[in-house]
Formats: structure tokens, sequence, C-alpha cells
């Protein structure tokens, strides 16, 4: 999840248009273009109901070399939009949009000069040199082609978190307009372990990268850099720099108009340190300060100063949608989503295997969304609700394809009744367990909980809750916009191995494959039936929503209510039945 490829031409595309007044045709068959291109669909025989040999088999495909690793922009987007609305059209599905398969998203592609990207700091008279990749990474996204930041006064800034529910405010008593705000990954608490500062070792939005870029510009910082630390990241400095390498990507302003610094990054812990000892300072003991009510900025006797040349082209990019309509009340709709793009093909990387091919992050989810459109679209009897089937793009640059499907929506978000998200689902085998990232937010998990029930096993929350995943992914958009929504992960107590061998793969996964080249379909390896398991769960969670009639809110105290009943009012208070 996080960044992104090498820049090619992107096909120009018409501009999609929204589906918002539109009823949606009440015949599945309607309209819909049978697949003729072998090339993605092949000799498979695909089987109607979820299939471990189907979901491998588009796996294969989206992972494949030739694929080059589906960047945004990209030949390798191309052939992925085009598998994918082959597929919906093979399995009978509409196009979402419309008449149109695609929602063109508008992007701005930003390729730093890394050979020329200089920063130096002074401390004392003395200069201290940061070297791209090996000690920081640095981008902007204003869109210039030229920053330059010179003599900026360097301030220890916390964690960065400006949280008046909370009493919280790390920019207290300083004005950071003009200066460079350097502070921790992760929240207050965190690293002390203290259970009484925000959540603890739970990662809150507060936490994540992109909220810190975003509040340092709110309070007028010329630059904002992060010190890397592999425990409060959940990642290694390889994965930032992998992510941060090559060309970046945002919605152009008009889309996303949110402030933006002159530039952001980050710095190892390292080079962190020893900055901060020439300036006098050490950085342990103010990240123990920084845990504790009451910190105070601290400013560094030290200035920065960085150049950076970036070319940036405005393109686009495509979501995929494909729609079942429903039978009885189409206007309203249940969504299962999954993001198609990765990291794509690093060009001039040493060790022979520069594409980054994300066979776990997210072909798996992907096929996923195929999978169960396969099924439900077979169905005996049609849904009395539309099904959305919507793969986005630019989630490795941020949720982006996301971002802009829910200020775009083809189904309105007060008619979307749930969310769906799947997201690198984990080839393990089956589990006693099924992971709900974000457990205890909305009662979609009281529709989940009696289909576990059947299957003997029990839903947990994700072990590593400092990692923040559950602002990691797709469904956070539309979870913040209102719309409830679940992210289920693959179980981790296992039926072979137990625990042990659970945590074990997921450290290995994270360790050795997540946003490296070495993420590849791996079919003699692959145990396939654990998912198939779940996506049966959550294939049978939608069927029920779509004929039960159900309106599923979050949790009281969810910090996402608010924006639900107040579209929704007069369901605000109502609890959907159990599932049957």
């Amino acid at each position: 999840m996080r960044a992104t490829t090498l820049s090619l031409a992107l096909l120009t595309l018409c501009a999609c248009t929204p589906r918002g007044e539109q009823q949606p045709k009440t015949d599945p068959q309607a309209d819909a273009t049978p697949a003729t291109d072998t090339a993605a669909t092949g000799s498979h025989a695909f089987k109607d109901a979820i299939d471990a040999g189907d979901f491998a088999e588009h796996v294969k495909h989206l992972a494949s070399d030739e694929f080059g690793g589906r960047g945004p922009g990209t030949p390798g987007e191309d052939k992925t939009v085009e598998y994918i609305k082959a597929q919906f059209a093979r399995i009978g599905l509409q196009p979402g949009n419309g008449s149109d398969w695609f929602q063109t998203v508008p992007m701005v592609e930003t390729t730093a000069d890394e050979a020329s990207a200089s920063m130096v700091a002074t401390v004392g008279g003395a200069t201290q040199a940061l070297k791209f990749g090996s000690d920081m990474v640095i981008g902007t996204r204003t869109g210039q082609a030229q920053v330059d930041i010179k003599d900026s006064q360097l301030v220890f800034i916390g964690y960065g978190v400006d949280a008046p529910e909370r009493q919280w405010n790390d920019y207290a008593g300083i004005d950071v307009k003009g200066k460079t705000v350097v502070m921790l990954v992760n929240d207050p608490g965190f690293h002390a372990g203290d259970a009484k500062l925000f959540d603890g070792k739970r990662m809150t939005w507060y936490g994540r990268w992109t909220y810190k870029f975003e509040e340092a510009a709110r309070k007028g910082a010329a630059a904002a850099l992060i010190i890397h630390d592999t425990e409060g990241a959940s990642y290694g400095w390889d994965v930032v720099k992998n992510s941060w390498s090559g060309p970046q990507y945002d919605l152009p302003a008009k889309d996303d108009p949110a402030p933006r610094v002159s530039a952001q990054g980050w710095i190892t812990g390292e080079a962190a340190t020893a900055l901060f000892k020439a300036a006098g300072q050490d950085l342990g003991k103010l990240r123990a300060a920084a845990n504790k009510r009451g910190f105070k900025p601290v400013p560094l006797d030290a200035t920065l100063s960085l150049a950076l040349k970036s070319t940036s082209v405005e393109k686009s990019s495509r979501n995929v949608v494909g729609l079942l309509p429903g039978s009885e009340t189409p206007d309203e709709a249940i969504v299962y989503m999954a993001h198609w793009d990765h990291l794509g093909t690093h060009e001039g990387e040493t060790g022979g295997d520069n594409i980054y091919n994300g066979a776990v992050d997210n072909a798996t989810g992907v096929a996923a969304i195929i999978e169960i459109a396969e099924a439900m679209r077979k169905a005996k009897v049609p849904p009395k609700r539309s099904t959305l089937f919507l793969a986005v793009t630019l989630e490795e640059s941020g949720l982006l394809g996301s971002k802009y499907y829910v200020a775009h929506p083809v189904i309105p978000l007060d008619k979307t009744v749930a969310v769906f998200n799947l997201d690198a689902l984990s080839p393990v085998g089956k589990a006693r367990d099924i992971t709900v990232v974000g457990q205890g937010s909305s009662q979609l998990e009281d529709l989940l909980k009696p289909l576990l029930d059947g299957q003997k096993r029990k839903a947990v929350g994700e072990s590593n809750t400092a990692a923040g995943y559950y602002f990691r992914s797709d469904h956070f958009n539309f979870a913040k916009a209102g719309v409830p929504a679940l992210y289920i992960d693959s179980g981790t107590d296992l039926l072979d191995g137990g625990q042990a061998a659970g945590d074990a793969g997921g450290k290995d996964y994270t360790d050795n494959r997540y946003h490296k080249a070495g993420d590849h379909y791996d079919g003699a390896n692959w145990k396939l039936d654990g998912i198939v398991q779940d996506l049966e769960v959550v294939a049978t969670m939608g069927t029920n929503l779509a004929n039960g009639g159900q309106w599923p809110n979050w949790y009281a105290g969810n910090p996402f209510k608010a924006a639900r009943d107040a579209m929704r009012p007069a369901a605000a208070a109502s609890a959907p039945p159990a599932a049957k």
C-alpha cells in the first residue's frame, strides 16, 4: 500500500457520467457485454460458486509479470482494468457507471529527481548532508517543479497531533509558519505503552502519516519530516524507501483541497538521532517527554535547507465498476471493493527482479470480489437490492481512487447499505478465527457472528493494533463519510499449526514480501481453502443484506456514527436483526 511505479503515458478516456439520478436496469443481463478477450479469460472453466481454482486463476493473471506490477498510468493499468472489466462482463454484471465500466479518476503524477535531491542540516556552523534513500525520502504534493527551502528552523513537535477532544496539542505555544517540523510516527502513549494516552498501543487516526502531514500544513509549516522506527510504523525502512521512490500520485487540488506543505518525507531513526545529538538534544529523552501530557514543542539549534526538483504531469486512472441490479429496490446497494493497483516496475534496481507483482497485495482482493460477484450473479434468486463491485485505483498512493469515488458515488452514499473491503488476504489455510480490522466498530459485526458460529469460528481483532490498518485501506474513505464498512482479513489461529503458525506466516510476509518484489503468486505453497471459507461468509452477509432490508449502523460512540445518522436520521436508532 502506498506508492507507485514508472511513468508512461495513459490513454485518454471519456469522462464518466455519474449514475446518481438514474435507476439501474432490473435485468442483470441487459446490456452486459460478453467477454471476448481470450487473453483475459483464457480456457479456464469458471464455476458458479466461490472456488479455489477460480480464485487462483485470477491471482495468477493479475500478479503475472505481463501486468508489470499494476502501476497506475502504465500499460499494466490497461491490462488490469480490461481484465477486471472482461471478468465482470463474462459473469453477467452491468456497467456500473451509467453505460460505462470505468470511473475516470484524475491524478497528478509527480516524480522527484532523486539523484539531485538535496537535504542539508546546519548545526553550529557544521553541516550534515542527508542522502535520499539511505537517510531520508522527500517529495512534494504541490505540483511545483522546484522546491527550495533555505535555513528553515527545525522544531521537534512530538507526535504532531492537535486533538482538542483528547485535550492534546503538540503545537501549543509555538508558531511553526515557515519552519520544518520533525515528529514521531504513531500516537502519544505508543512507545511508553501508556493505555491512558489516546488508545495506548492501538493506533488512532492521529497516528497515521497522512494526518501528520496534513496537520503540519494546516499549521503553516514549510516542510514536515517523520522519524521512522520499525515498531511505531509497523514496517521497516525498506518499505518507506520503496513506497516513496519513483512517481507519486495525488488527486488534483480542485478534487482534494486539503492544505499541503511544500515538502514532506521521512528520515531514518539513525539519521535523526545523529542530528538531534549534534543539536545538543537526546532523541530518546525527547521521545519519552512526547509521551506525557503537557509536552511542549522543542525548537532545535539547527536549520534545514533542501532543494527538490520534480516533474509533474496531469493524468488519469480508472476505477472499475460492475453492477448486479436489485430486483425490488435497485436504488439501494451493497458494495464489495478491493484496490487493483500495486507498485509497478522500478527501473534501475539491482538484484534481477524489479517487478512488484503484488500477488497478496492486492490481486487476492480483486480475485475475491470477482468470485463473490460470480456467486451472487449465478444465484437462483436475484437479490432484491443492488450489489456494486468496485475495483479502485491509487490505494497505494493514499487511498485516492476510493476517495474520488466517495466524492462522486455512482450510488448515493445515503442509499449505500454497507461496504465490504477485501485487501491482502493470506493464503495460509483454514483458521479457527477471522480478523475484523477495527473490531468493535459497527453492527455489521452482529451480522457476521452467527455466520461464523455456523462454521465454529470466531471474530478477533487485528493482533497488531499499533499498525493502524483500519486507516490504511479503502473502506476508510467510506467510513469517514458515514457508511458502515467491514474490513476483514484472514484468520491467524490456523487449523494446521495454531496461533504460532499464523503469526509466523504474517511476520514472514511482512518481512520478506510486503511492498517488495517478492510478493509473487506461489501455487505450490499457497493454501486457499481458508480464503474460500472467508469469502463464503462475506458473500452470505451481502446476500442477507440485499434481501433482508436492514440498515446497519455504527455502534454508539463510534466517531463515524454522527455522519451516518445525519444522512439517515429516520434509521439512526434502528439495529439490524441477526443474520439467518
